[in-house]
């Protein structure tokens, strides 16, 4: 019996691959397991090879996992794609004209079954020629043994309204892929072990940093749709309305800041979201934001660039963007969520940190994070505090009893009272040029000196509940590998592989504060220890980061990917083991 399968389902896009890799993926949550998914698409409506990937565990797991254990080829191109991840014994199901079951060894010496079929005409007898995945999901959930039941289930709920008859006919295609293992796969049986039946979500990076916005008092969103940040604003979309908030889908990026920054200023917690090329348009309104201190919470769901590069593919190359992106200086922070979870938590203390330093709060997701969906057990609540920072109600704002009122007052820390346009008593003015305390233009040289470090420093201390993640191996370490965002799980996994082969002791940090950077915290941690840092991008600009904030050149070298293609756990190891020599 075995406690993990990884399996995939592969074709040309519009052939109904992530539908079915969904409804497998979902069926396979109804039992309690822990699922990861990871989706490859291509840049395009229709046409060109995708691919749908899931790992299921008994136990928590944050990865999609290297290999496949069974994949399903709608297109011959599948096979030849993704040959060099079948594991052991695998089996591959597809079409063809005659059913022929064979034992084959691909071109990397690994052993699996083959197994053909004619899906389309066997499903045309059935009574529903476009049930020929469902066959194949049969067929899937046969060789694993998986009950019947919540397949069905599932079945006549995500056919509801197309009525009985094809709820029926899908139900029959599904136990004929059944039939067809148990007769001529009998041998390639292996049964998935089940948990006890568990609540919890099934939910992407996307959906949860919605979610986590709704639950901190998000009420406006204003963006434009790109890959792969789009299904935030789809998400809110349809929930903002119920809470009496807005969605509105703009013209183009730099109105999606505008709007969002004039909604901030009027007093509601506004965000907007988008990805690199979207950022780079809205970069002039971030300043605007910083120079006027107005709160703004901007998602930036990172693909591959430069330019419209890669925009269906992952990448995590805007590190040095977030960070030092406008012109001149402005005070921001910038968030890399860890896991799904986790881009609830920081997307709910993003607005926050946005209020409380009346600045703007960068949340870093990537396509890894952003578009796949995992499990996770259902988020606590609680932990969402709303802190509104300095902002003033109307009767705060009447207790200063000036005429005139100095919104950008110095103060001890640096932010500034902060109150809302049409209040009684707080008549103020704001500019996007520099200003005095009064927010009059003035370009008087001690004012501008005093107005920079007022901005500049009041983000000095601002800092999240959950900056680093830290995984000690427990024993005195070799080696400290070093990520963000979507690799967490990827990592995790490796640190474990490198541990368990002996040669090396390794263990994971995982930073989700990557600006202001948390220096003192990360030093007590990197001090004296080899530092290996992992991430998708060309420059190894988290790498760049650690070292430009601590003296740590002599000791850390990058790991990088940037083919557009999340890191594999045996990628990670190889290439750690090739550096491994520069220690000795």
């Amino acid at each position: 019996m075995r406690d993990a399968i990884e399996w995939m389902v592969g074709g040309q896009q519009g052939e109904g691959v992530d539908s079915t890799g969904e409804l497998f993926a979902k069926t396979l949550v109804r039992y309690g397991l822990s699922v990861s998914t990871y989706k490859q698409f291509m840049s395009r409506i229709k046409g060109g090879h995708t691919n749908y990937k899931i790992k299921a565990t008994k136990d928590r797991n944050y990865y999609a996992g290297d290999g496949i254990d069974i994949l399903l080829c709608l297109d011959k191109e599948t096979y030849h794609v993704n040959e060099e991840a079948l594991n052991e014994a695998a089996v591959v199901i597809q079409d063809g004209k005659e059913l022929i079951v064979e034992n084959c060894t691909t071109t990397f010496g690994i052993a699996y079954t083959k197994f053909t079929l004619p899906l389309k005409k066997i499903a045309t007898e059935i009574g529903n020629p476009l049930a020929k995945n469902m066959i194949s999901l049969g067929i899937a959930a046969g060789l694993l043994e998986l009950p019947d039941d919540q397949f069905h289930s599932f079945i006549a709920d995500i056919f509801q309204k197309k009525g009985a008859e094809v709820i029926d006919s899908n139900k029959r295609a599904f136990s004929k892929g059944v039939a067809l293992t148990k007769e001529y796969l009998q041998a390639q049986i292996d049964p998935l072990s089940l948990p006890a039946a568990s609540s919890q979500l099934f939910i992407s990076g996307n959906e949860a940093t919605g979610f986590g916005s709704l639950m901190a008092g998000v009420r406006f969103l204003s963006a434009y749709p790109i890959t792969p940040a789009s299904e935030i604003m789809e998400w809110l979309s349809k929930e903002l309305p119920k809470v009496g908030g807005t969605v509105m889908q703009v013209e183009d990026e730099i109105a999606g800041i505008c709007f969002a920054i004039g909604a901030s200023y009027s007093g509601a917690r506004a965000m907007t979201s988008t990805s690199g090329p979207g950022l780079s348009l809205k970069t002039e309104a971030l300043g605007l934001a910083g120079m006027s201190e107005v709160p703004i919470v901007i998602v930036n769901s990172q693909r591959g660039g430069p330019s419209t590069g890669l925009p269906t593919k992952h990448e995590q190359s805007d590190l040095n963007q977030m960070i030092f992106g406008t012109h001149g200086e402005i005070p921001r922070i910038v968030l890399s969520p860890a896991t799904i979870e986790d881009a609830f938590y920081l997307a709910a203390e993003s607005f926050n940190l946005a209020e409380i330093c009346q600045c703007p709060v960068i949340v870093a997701l990537d396509l890894g994070l952003s578009m796949n969906k995992m499990t996770v057990p259902a988020f606590d609540t609680d932990r969402v505090v709303i802190d509104r920072g300095k902002l003033l109600t109307a009767e705060e704002a009447k207790a200063y009893n000036e005429t005139h009122f100095k919104r950008y007052r110095f103060t001890g820390d640096g932010i500034s009272p902060r109150p809302l346009p049409g209040m009684p008593h707080a008549v103020h003015t704001t500019s996007s040029n520099e200003h005095d305390e009064n927010g009059y233009i003035s370009e008087e040289p001690q004012n501008r000196t005093k107005m920079m470090r007022k901005r500049l420093e009041k983000t000095r201390g601002a800092t999240i509940q959950e900056p680093l993640k830290l995984q000690e191996s427990g024993t005195k370490n070799d080696l400290l590998l070093v990520g963000m965002g979507s690799t967490y799980g990827i990592i995790k996994e490796a640190v474990e592989e490198l541990n368990k082969e002996g040669a090396i002791t390794a263990s994971h940090l995982h930073i989700q504060q990557l600006y202001p950077l948390p220096v003192a915290e990360l030093q007590q941690i990197i001090q004296e220890r080899e530092v290996v840092t992992v991430e998708n991008n060309y420059q190894g600009q988290l790498l760049q980061l650690l070292k430009l904030h601590m003296p740590i050149h002599g000791q850390a070298k990058a790991v990088t990917q940037y083919d557009g293609n999340p890191f594999t756990v045996r990628a990670i190891v190889r290439q750690v083991k090739e550096l491994i020599s520069w220690q000795h």
